[in-house]
């Protein structure tokens, strides 16, 4: 009687009591698009980038807040400017001609946040922001090449007077943008908008990346003989040398990126006056506990990423619940419980989760589930890996794969699945090698590696390694064989390739190979072929010394006489081509 009494008095006074808010102005949420002209400005414009007016577009966000005066907002936004084209210029023996290796244009995505300000006045309102935010940028890549040849026989040279030298064409970079916004509004919510704005790009380096656009050249002293194309019938129309006509050290020029932006555009207001807010009664009810879902999620604590293949156990006194998480981190939702005490505990490669108790207080709840979360706490990265065939890079199941540690030498082994997948748990800041060991079949000896990933960042280390069939004529290079500068001796981190050929040739008894070396162009032709001839030599003597037949070997040394490009002797090429030639090959000479 007395608890009926307390809830009636309670009803009472909660329904006949009300609130009023005045009304305010709540602060809008407005979306923008907008798209103009863009004007390079400085050293970015003129000798340096040499770029032309280009496009802009974008799109923004702003929330402003009570007031409708000051907000915060989010801008989105694409640069583009054409590089000015050199002319190929010819003079009485030579030219100088451009050369561009990729697109001739300078690109730029920014994303920016920062505060900004609202003035109106009937259906004018003006803008002015200022954010900060990042840029992802590409480089043109180009160079100019002054090419003569001496009168009389005396042969052909080739200098790159000009060339750009950014480590990579991508890069990214600090930026900053200010500018007005002129609106009109035009209907309810919908405004009519001109702004302009200058954007730049701040610091020497993003990170590893280098943020400003760089060039190397050659500084012109005096003018070119017989440029333009005349016929060089005197001596004195001749280049003798290019160093008469240019410094003798080239000088590294760089510039970062800055343009003056005007635009038009359209945005849309959300938001209104707020009305006056009347409480509805509140009555108050007896709380019953009822059957309860219970949802379980488990997260890498580090990244906070879902984890799939976790063991999760809901138990209480002698019943238990046992699941294993899905792609999501999701355990089986569990239905209807009984209002009770449940202890929460999930396990995954040995290591366990952290322990959540469910109370009986958690039933009282008006919600109809009850979540919980549970963290993984394992230091180590996962690999994920996939074989597949190399030439189609179709999944292939049932292959035996082998996992080693390139400093203890342990190795783990596992099978790939029904969708070729296999998983590996990686130490931080170790380095492993990866192959598929089955008969009839070969890969190459991949390496992963943790150096320098940082584990409250990834969690997860892909690989695709390609599985091929052996083939009579087969032939394939062996990735990350590597010898000392003139040496042919067997090196510790050669010697975990070769034990993958080891491997494949004691699977396959009837297997004959050649193993052969290969070398670039640089250096005496006939000594190129003694030190690959020897390089192969030592590969082979390291197979007999594991176990394999010399029957079933063939040492050959090729030097230079099978370059994959055309770096032949006197070419000018990078040190990335000229690693291409330096290889060393397996062929299948027998199976």
């Amino acid at each position: 009687m007395k608890r009926l009494l307390l809830f009636f008095i309670a009803f009472t006074i909660s329904f006949s009591t009300m609130a009023q808010e005045k009304a305010k102005e709540v602060g809008k949420l407005q979306l923008g698009v907008f798209g103009g002209i863009s004007m390079p400005l400085g050293d970015y414009k003129d000798s340096i980038g040499r770029a032309n007016n280009g496009i802009t577009g974008g799109m923004f966000m702003d929330k402003y807040f009570r007031g409708d005066k000051f907000g915060i907002g989010i801008d989105a936004r694409y640069l583009q400017h054409k590089s000015q084209p050199f002319d190929s210029v010819k003079f009485a023996n030579g030219s100088i001609n451009p050369n561009y290796n990729n697109t001739q244009t300078f690109k730029h995505l920014g994303v920016s946040i920062g505060p900004t300000y609202k003035f109106t006045s009937n259906q004018f309102s003006l803008e002015a922001f200022v954010k900060g935010g990042v840029v992802f940028q590409q480089f043109p890549n180009y160079d100019q090449t002054l090419t003569y040849s001496t009168p009389g026989g005396g042969g052909s040279t080739s200098v790159k007077v000009l060339e750009t030298i950014n480590p990579n064409d991508k890069s990214k970079a600090w930026m900053g943008v200010g500018g007005m916004r002129f609106n009109y509004l035009l209907a309810k919510n919908l405004d009519l908008f001109a702004q302009v704005d200058y954007l730049r790009t701040f610091g020497k380096k993003f990170g590893k990346d280098e943020s400003e656009f760089q060039i190397q050249r050659y500084n012109q002293t005096r003018p070119i003989p017989g440029a333009g194309g005349g016929k060089g019938e005197n001596e004195e129309d001749y280049m003798w040398s290019h160093s008469e006509y240019y410094e003798k050290a080239p000088v590294i020029a760089k510039t970062f990126v800055q343009a003056l932006n005007a635009s038009i555009g359209i945005k849309y207001s959300f938001g209104k006056i707020a009305e006056k807010i009347i409480p509805k009664p509140v009555a108050i009810v007896a709380v019953k506990k009822v059957n309860k879902d219970i949802q379980v999620v488990v997260k890498d604590k580090q990244t906070g990423i879902a984890l799939s293949g976790v063991k999760v156990i809901i138990k209480k006194a002698d019943d238990r619940f046992t699941s294993i998480t899905n792609s999501n981190g999701e355990a089986d939702r569990v239905k209807e419980v009984m209002a009770d005490t449940y202890i929460i505990q999930g396990e995954k490669n040995g290591i366990l989760t952290n322990e959540i108790i469910i109370t009986e207080d958690e039933f009282k709840s008006a919600s109809t589930t009850i979540y919980k979360e549970l963290l993984h706490d394992d230091p180590r990265f996962t690999l994920i890996g996939n074989t597949v065939e190399c030439e189609g890079s179709s999944p292939l199941s049932g292959i035996s794969t082998v996992l080693t540690h390139q400093g203890n030498k342990e190795n783990m082994r596992q099978i790939s699945d029904a969708e070729g997948k296999f998983i590996y748990q990686l130490n931080q800041n170790a380095s492993y090698y990866v192959v598929a060991n089955q008969e009839k079949k070969y890969s190459q000896t991949e390496e992963v590696s943790t150096m320098g990933l940082d584990r409250s960042k990834t969690l997860y280390v892909t690989l695709k390694l390609g599985v091929c069939d052996i083939q009579e004529g087969a032939n394939w290079v062996l990735k990350n064989i590597h010898y000392d500068f003139d040496k042919s001796n067997i090196r510790t981190d050669a010697a975990s390739i070769l034990d993958n050929v080891v491997s494949v040739l004691k699977q396959n008894p009837s297997l004959k190979i050649e193993l052969s070396s290969h070398t670039d162009s640089r250096g005496n032709d006939q000594y190129n072929m003694s030190l690959s001839q020897r390089r192969a030599q030592s590969a082979v003597d390291y197979l007999v010394a594991n176990g394999i037949d010399r029957s079933r070997l063939v040492a050959k040394g090729y030097g230079e006489s099978r370059l994959l490009n055309s770096c032949g002797n006197g070419a000018t090429c990078s040190e990335e081509q000229h690693q291409e030639n330096r290889r060393t090959e397996i062929t299948v000479l027998k199976y």
